[in-house]
């Protein structure tokens, strides 16, 4: 997939992964559209681009809002025409047990990434696909194939994003558009400053992997979408932590509830 002179779409851009991808991108000669909720922060980044030569514009949303994505469209389409390259990277969602979770935290949690991911996907895939050439990157997480304890409401939006990656690449064979689904493991960014307690949930296990940066993660995503592979994990050991997931579950499950952490003493 050609990067430079394409228009590419990044959610989740005022920080972290998704303001280092649009970087990136731009980097390489692509238009990019940075969409996320903080405007403050979305013009950072575009003057950071802007001021490297790059090319960059702020489109303000909400994107877990079904009729803010549709207002979003209109607005990308009327003023760039249909992107050819849409990356899913907004995400939200704190590691808590299940009976600790409310309905609306549930529901705020399926809201961004799946749902968020699913409206803008089916919003701008007809245009992508009368095109015939485009890519879609969907930036998910390693709960959508091992959860680890207190992380219910977090792992279902995850596995839900990764049944549609799947669903995707199925609907779209042959039509010329690619997909490829990104599962980085622990990355320094302020997700968890966002997200408190939940850092103190991650299970012990993850320490065998390096810490990745956003910028790692970032120039990833753009050589995934150049070369269009289909999966990507990050660092590897994650694709042998998957594999061992579906292949040996019982024992994955053991490991990781072992080196998890444990539910509060009950009186």
């Amino acid at each position: 997939m050609r990067i430079t002179g394409n228009t590419v779409i990044v959610t989740g851009a005022s920080m972290g992964i998704g303001a280092a991808t649009a970087v990136e991108f731009a980097r390489y000669g692509a238009d990019v559209l940075l969409v996320a909720r903080n405007v403050a922060r979305l013009e950072v980044v575009a003057r950071e681009i802007t001021e490297r030569g790059g090319r960059a514009h702020v489109h303000p949303c909400d994107v877990s809002d079904r009729r803010a994505v549709v207002r979003l469209v209109d607005e990308v389409t009327t003023e760039h025409g249909a992107p050819h390259i849409l990356v899913n990277n907004a995400g939200a969602g704190r590691f808590r047990f299940i009976d600790d979770t409310t309905g609306e935290e549930f529901e705020r949690m399926a809201a961004v990434p799946y749902l968020a991911a699913g409206y803008l996907t089916t919003a701008l895939l007809p245009a992508m696909v009368d095109r015939g050439v485009g890519h879609i990157v969907n930036v998910n997480s390693p709960a959508s194939r091992v959860v680890w304890p207190a992380s219910a409401g977090y792992a279902a939006s995850r596995y839900g994003l990764r049944g549609l990656t799947e669903a995707l690449r199925v609907d779209l064979k042959g039509t010329g558009i690619g997909v490829t689904e990104i599962i980085p493991g622990h990355v320094v960014s302020e997700y968890f400053r966002n997200n408190p307690g939940s850092a103190a949930n991650i299970p012990a296990v993850s320490r065998l992997m390096p810490t990745l940066t956003p910028q790692h993660v970032a120039a990833r995503i753009v050589r995934a979408t150049a070369c269009e592979h289909d999966e990507v994990f990050l660092p590897q050991f994650l694709r042998a932590m998957a594999v061992a997931a579906r292949f040996a579950p019982r024992i994955t499950r053991r490991v990781v509830a072992a080196t998890g952490t444990k539910r509060p003493a009950t009186r």
